[in-house]
């Protein structure tokens, strides 16, 4: 059985012959001077032109509508209506309220009549208004129009807070299970103990106050990281600091790690602070170049030029891939009896000091505290 597109195919084949046989026909009646074959020739080619028109609008008449694409389907204001986010455009110094929230937040209809400088300023990224400050997000659609999302930089902030304590909230649970359940263990072996008289009491008794001690030690380090004071900058030789850590270095690792240091300048960092933040990633540093196979060696580089950069590399066999997200997260060890408070502790005293502390994207293992210069607000390089 032929399906409509064959049939329409032969259709178009015989109209093609019918219509080269007529050519040949008239050509030939032309000639020979034979006027009835000729318009019987003209009859048969205007029948095939007919023909091959109405099987062409046919085909077009049942041919399906492309289908609408979502662009087409799709509310689109409807759809922007709902986000809760403002929404505007900005056509050089005309501002329009795209959907409900940005209405509601300046109380307009449509056009702005007199919107905030910050709007109509392509440089500006913040906005204060309706007693709030925004993040103003654009995106530029030709030499004078953007278009703008205002985030609510106060609700960001509590929602970031608001997950760091939750995940605060469940390190500290998990950890605190984890000290307290051999401590009851212990506690109720110690009883049985004590009332069968058996002489294995001192040895639980002594496990118990170890562990006891393991969790206070924890609890301890907890507050020393949620109660950091705010820094006092001050101008410190970065000499001076370099061999306050060398000598804290050589008195807890002796010769047992190598240590080579690089120091310049004088940078404005709170000095008790700070040494408390390198010693913390010294002290890893050397721990991890001690759990390698080649000589344990770390590097300490201080330098202050419009700012403070300190970076501490060692020999270890590196970090992977899937713990890097993690080392920075509190309490969070691979190490025995490690409290994982150092790295969480150093990135909090870099942060106040409005730095940052980062671990190289390189083979060897290399933290890097950058702290900007105060007065120009320049980060080092």
């Amino acid at each position: 059985m032929l399906t409509p597109e064959h049939r329409r195919t032969l259709a178009a084949l015989g109209s093609g012959i019918t219509l080269t046989l007529g050519g040949a026909g008239l050509v030939l009646a032309w000639q020979a001077g034979v006027w009835g074959s000729l318009l019987g020739t003209l009859g048969i080619i205007a029948w095939a032109l007919a023909l091959g028109c109405w099987i062409a609008l046919r085909r077009a008449a049942a041919s399906p509508a492309p289908p609408a694409t979502a662009h087409d389907t799709l509310p689109i204001a409807a759809l922007l209506d709902q986000v809760p986010v403002p929404l505007l455009r900005i056509d050089a110094a005309q501002v329009r309220a795209i959907n409900r929230a940005a209405r509601a937040l300046f109380v307009a209809d449509d056009r702005l009549t007199a919107p905030p400088p910050a709007l109509t300023d392509p440089a500006a990224r913040h906005l204060r208004h309706a007693g709030r400050r925004w993040r103003i997000d654009a995106v530029t659609l030709g030499p004078d129009t953007r278009l703008a999302a205002l985030i609510d930089i106060a609700a960001e902030e509590h929602a970031a807070q608001e997950r760091a304590s939750d995940e605060m909230i469940d390190i500290l649970g998990h950890e605190l299970l984890n000290g307290l359940s051999p401590i009851v263990s212990l506690a109720d072996s110690a009883m049985t103990a004590a009332a069968r008289g058996d002489a294995m009491l001192g040895d639980i008794l002594s496990t118990l106050a170890r562990r006891v001690e393991g969790l206070e030690g924890f609890t301890r380090a907890y507050r020393e990281l949620a109660r950091l004071p705010d820094p006092v900058p001050g101008p410190v030789a970065l000499g001076e600091l370099a061999d306050d850590l060398a000598r804290l270095f050589r008195g807890r690792f002796g010769e047992a790690v190598t240590l080579t240091v690089q120091a310049e300048g004088t940078a404005q960092i709170d000095h008790d602070q700070m040494v408390q933040a390198l010693w913390a990633l010294l002290q890893n540093g050397a721990e991890a170049a001690l759990a390698a196979d080649a000589p344990a060696r770390v590097a300490l580089t201080l330098r202050a030029d419009h700012g403070f950069v300190a970076e501490v590399q060692d020999s270890g066999p590196g970090i992977a891939a899937a713990d890097r997200v993690r080392i920075f997260r509190p309490f969070h060890t691979d190490k025995a009896g490690g409290s994982g408070i150092g790295l969480t502790l150093a990135r909090r005293i870099a942060r106040a000091h409005g730095g940052e502390l980062t671990l190289s994207d390189t083979h060897a293992t290399c933290f890097r505290l950058t702290l900007s210069d105060m007065s120009t607000g320049r980060i080092v390089e």
